[in-house]
């Protein structure tokens, strides 16, 4: 018999936010992880993109917040929940004014990008929940607008990509600054070495809940791999998309210039597509992400920094125009499509400099993406291209960096320790 929400201890203003959203049955992330966080356990997760993390660790949360209330304090969250990229932070910060909707809490989200007065004046509201990118973080925190004392709830969102865009050192920095006494969450879709020891700086004897084995691919997903020569993936990408009528496409570049020409060329053949990544400003990115929701564009072309946070229902087409230079990028890129249990197409290019690039993802996922001939550019790969390094796509232009600052059975573990906070029926 499969649970279901009803069957979790989260109360009645919760549920009734689940039914409004017509959420019935939890996840295998959620499932797993919500009574480890209403019991107050740290807990360590590892979920590919699109399995629901996002309200495994919020609906628990919230309901802790009412199981517990406090007076608000001017500055001073009683949660903080960090993500990586701004277009993450505000997903989770609607998460939680969603799934809140009936109760009387406030939250927050702060992020670069942006003018600061409107979110200072929100902190001085006293908000229960912040969401925060770290850089606008610790410059809200430096500047004496946001105080960590009374935190009781801490969360790292995607642990993996926050490393990756080089935000180590400023979450050491609010580690320092966080009480002793609280409940820590840590969530990542990969689990290299570098995140277990992150982990365990922050987390207490934590439970440990996986939903499929790291770096694994989304079986729904049909992938492709197409060899081409690199001065015709323009023209690849041109027959890909002319003959598509219908569903978005997401398209990654290696670089935010390449991005930029990619929306330019496609927009020349009649196609309408719009590029999001850390050069264009915060209003620039959420006017395209709109656009991209509603259908207004069928093509939305990214950097890696879109790799996560974009929860769009309907992409049912991933291009990986450049190969991601790193392996775990690839699966978070394809986990844009196949969302909550949706079927959903994936299309690499490999050009005759990118089969190291190539050779990395396939270790990474366990087993070789299927080859696609029958293209009018298909370009068989001779020995000496698949020997050849790497060669960079743009130098330190990509999309990534400092830069951009501002589905199987879940199997846990239970070692001694602590207890903790909650989730939702569909993907977050």
């Amino acid at each position: 018999m499969s649970i279901t929400f009803d069957s979790l201890a989260l109360g009645e203003p919760l549920q009734r936010a689940l039914r409004d959203r017509d959420y019935t049955t939890p996840s295998p992330i959620q499932e797993a992880t919500i009574p480890l966080v209403l019991d107050g356990h740290d807990v360590m997760g590892c979920a590919q993109t699109g399995t629901g993390k996002t309200a495994a660790f919020a609906l628990p949360i919230l309901e802790h917040l009412t199981q517990n209330p406090r007076e608000r304090v001017r500055k001073a969250p009683r949660v903080l929940v960090i993500a990586p990229t701004r277009e993450l932070a505000a997903q989770i910060g609607q998460s939680f004014t969603d799934y809140g909707k009936h109760l009387p809490f406030d939250s927050a989200v702060v992020f670069g990008g942006v003018g600061k007065n409107p979110q200072i004046r929100a902190m001085s509201r006293g908000p229960e929940v912040l969401v925060a990118t770290p850089g606008r973080l610790l410059d809200l925190m430096n500047q004496g607008h946001i105080n960590l004392r009374h935190l009781e709830v801490f969360v790292i969102d995607e642990a993996d990509r926050m490393l990756d865009m080089g935000f180590i050192h400023d979450v050491r920095k609010i580690i320092r600054e966080l009480p002793e006494q609280r409940q820590s969450l840590f969530f990542s879709a990969t689990m290299p070495r570098s995140i277990i020891d992150l982990s365990r700086t922050i987390l207490k004897n934590p439970q440990h809940v996986e939903v499929t084995p790291p770096a694994t691919t989304v079986e729904k997903i049909d992938q492709r791999l197409c060899h081409v020569a690199k001065s015709q993936k323009r023209e690849l990408l041109d027959h890909l998309l002319s003959q598509r009528e219908n569903g978005l496409t997401l398209v990654f570049s290696g670089t935010k210039h390449g991005a930029n020409r990619i929306v330019e060329q496609l927009s020349k053949a009649g196609l309408s597509a719009a590029a999001i990544h850390g050069n264009k400003s915060q209003g620039a990115r959420e006017r395209a992400l709109g656009d991209f929701r509603s259908g207004r564009i069928r093509i939305l072309v990214a950097t890696d920094i879109a790799a996560r946070g974009i929860d769009v229902k309907g992409i049912d087409l991933v291009v990986n125009y450049d190969l991601p230079k790193e392996p775990d990028s690839y699966v978070h890129r394809i986990g844009r499509t196949a969302r909550a249990g949706a079927e959903g197409r994936a299309v690499s290019f490999c050009d005759e400099l990118s089969h190291s690039l190539l050779q990395g993802i396939e270790r990474c996922i366990r087993g070789e993406i299927p080859v696609d001939r029958d293209h009018p550019y298909h370009q068989e790969p001779t020995t000496a291209m698949r020997n050849a390094k790497a060669q960079p796509q743009g130098g330190n232009r990509g999309g990534g960096g400092r830069n951009s600052r501002n589905g199987g059975g879940a199997r846990r573990s239970r070692p001694q320790g602590r207890r903790g906070a909650p989730s939702r029926g569909r993907a977050a």
